[in-house]
């Protein structure tokens, strides 16, 4: 998930979609839903401003460990292998790309 996060950091929303949209990654199919989420809710939090794909930029994408479900796999000699599969949280945050900051 962290390397898909790190394709779309800092670029425009449309330019992201399209690197999303052709990337083969199973993962870029969840971060695709969450960046049409943030811009939705960005849309929703500025409803005076009107703001096309292009003019709005991920401002921030990070990717933390979500909770991990410990599982137990049968080994010989009546031993066990603990499998954790493992999950994370994603936050992107956009921004008018006016807004942008330069270094």
């Amino acid at each position: 998930m962290r390397l898909v996060a790190g394709l779309v950091r800092g670029k425009q929303v449309d330019q992201a979609k399209a690197i999303l949209h052709n990337s083969t990654k199973s993962a870029s199919r969840n971060v695709m839903v969450t960046l049409k989420s943030a811009v939705a809710n960005w849309s929703q939090l500025n409803p005076d401003e009107r703001a096309s794909d292009n003019e709005l930029f991920v401002k921030a994408i990070f990717v933390d460990e979500g909770p991990s479900l410990k599982r137990l796999l049968p080994a010989p000699m009546g031993r066990a292998y603990r499998i954790r599969k493992r999950s994370n949280h994603l936050t992107i945050v956009v921004d008018k790309l006016e807004n942008k900051v330069t270094k």
